[in-house]
């Protein structure tokens, strides 16, 4: 296909996507079953094409002066290509899959317009109303911080020492353009893919297969290490879904103690049955069953709570999710969010620690749920989170972080080049 054709391509999938409310992934792949011509290469470049458009909607709709699927695919494309116009119009000229070429207004739109004078609710590119939770998130630096979270995506992944080391796996991945993290101590980035590629299918490689690493978000690393699971440990993690974090503290923990994977969703944990036998990890436990935890009340070192949230510190890789999201789903996960630290809580043992963890940038769902526990749990206390940070990562710059005024570590990809992440760590009383 050429550029018009892809182009008309995603104006497609983002109709549908506008008109079905439905996930981007969906309906690029409903797109693909009903155009199996278009090949592996197609395919990717109308996903660049479509999740561009999904990531600078607010941007290219301000370039554009209107908001359809075509203004918003042209409009990216043009933002993200050096604004030409002409050369768009040449590119697609003489195909007849291609979209309407550029009308005069729309050209005299696009061409009125100094990007540098674009207003910062544009650049920020994100729902109207979740605006004031971005601002209070990131005070002076929202624009910045909004701007970073429309990039595309690295590629990271996670060297598992159980079988490997970091300097074989980038041997191993050096035809990739694999380099080394500049925080978490075992990651290892692909930087962000420019123009219609896409990232390499690493988990066809050997080294996956044999289990030397696994795809991570450095932030998610980099929470997993602040965690703190040691050898010997006994560690919950509450939430542990496909099971990423259960494994990066298994391999902190060399094998010795003992980590429970549970989840409330039994199918949520299918996916992690294989990955720990491919890690070698054989201090894992898979619980499907709340009643089975109810043995380890008062006994863990460690509980882990990865909790369900809005998602909003992973808008640069899901953008669609960002323009589905609402206040009444910001406000049953703050709901799921405080009962579940009030739940777990049981399981932690005097002189313990809990460790709080969302890919959310919301305060709401951040800093005020930790002073909400500690509300409620009077024998919990919040830990000194810069002298853990410089603990576990003297070489990283406090700078690079943010210990906002409620407790914990947020991490962004403007500061931390990762995805948007939040840490708490809680200590129990031995009283």
């Amino acid at each position: 296909m050429r550029l018009g054709g892809r182009l008309a391509a995603a104006i497609e999938v983002l109709e549908d996507i506008e008109t079905r409310n439905r996930p981007a992934a969906d309906a690029m792949r409903d797109w693909g079953l009903s155009h199996r011509f278009a090949g592996s290469g197609d395919r990717a470049a109308i996903g660049n094409l479509v999740y561009g458009a999904l990531r600078r909607k607010d941007a290219a709709a301000w370039l554009f002066g209107e908001s359809s699927p075509r203004a918003l695919v042209l409009g990216s494309y043009l933002l993200e290509n050096g604004l030409n116009v002409d050369a768009l119009t040449a590119s697609i000229a003489g195909d007849s899959f291609a979209p309407p070429p550029v009308t005069e207004a729309e050209r005299a739109n696009v061409t009125s317009k100094n990007v540098g004078e674009m207003p910062e609710i544009a650049r920020a590119n994100a729902p109207d109303w979740c605006l004031p939770l971005v601002q209070q998130a990131f005070g002076d630096d929202w624009v910045r911080e909004s701007e970073a979270l429309c990039e595309r995506p690295p590629l990271d992944l996670r060297v598992n020492t159980l079988k490997s080391t970091r300097g074989k796996v980038l041997e191993a991945l050096e035809t990739h353009g694999a380099e080394a993290a500049r925080i978490a101590h075992h990651g290892i980035r692909i930087p962000a893919i420019n123009g219609n590629g896409r990232h390499p299918n690493l988990q066809s490689t050997p080294a996956f297969q044999d289990g030397w690493f696994e795809v991570q978000d450095e932030g998610s690393q980099i929470v997993a290490e602040l965690a703190g699971a040691a050898p010997g440990m006994q560690v919950l993690d509450f939430c542990a879904g496909a099971g990423g974090k259960t494994l990066a503290c298994s391999a902190r923990m060399q094998n010795q103690g003992q980590i429970f994977a549970f989840d409330a969703d039994p199918q949520r944990l299918q996916p992690i049955h294989d990955r720990v036998q491919r890690a070698g990890c054989r201090n894992v436990q898979v619980v499907s069953q709340a009643a089975r935890l109810a043995e380890l009340e008062g006994h863990l070192d460690l509980v882990l709570v990865d909790a369900p949230c809005t998602g909003s510190g992973t808008w640069r890789r899901r953008p669609d999710a960002k323009w589905r999201l609402t206040q009444l789903q910001l406000d049953t996960r703050m709901a799921e969010q405080a009962a579940i630290l009030d739940d777990v809580a049981r399981y932690v043992k005097p002189g313990g620690t809990l460790a709080y963890i969302t890919c959310s940038v919301f305060d709401q769902e951040n800093g005020e749920q930790v002073q909400g526990f500690l509300s409620r749990n009077p024998g919990f206390r919040l830990a000194d989170h810069a002298a853990l940070w410089q603990d576990r990562f003297p070489a990283a710059s406090l700078n690079k972080i943010r210990t906002g005024a409620n407790g914990g570590i947020t991490l962004s990809p403007a500061t931390t080049g990762t995805d948007g992440f939040f840490f708490a760590l809680l200590e129990k009383s031995v009283d």
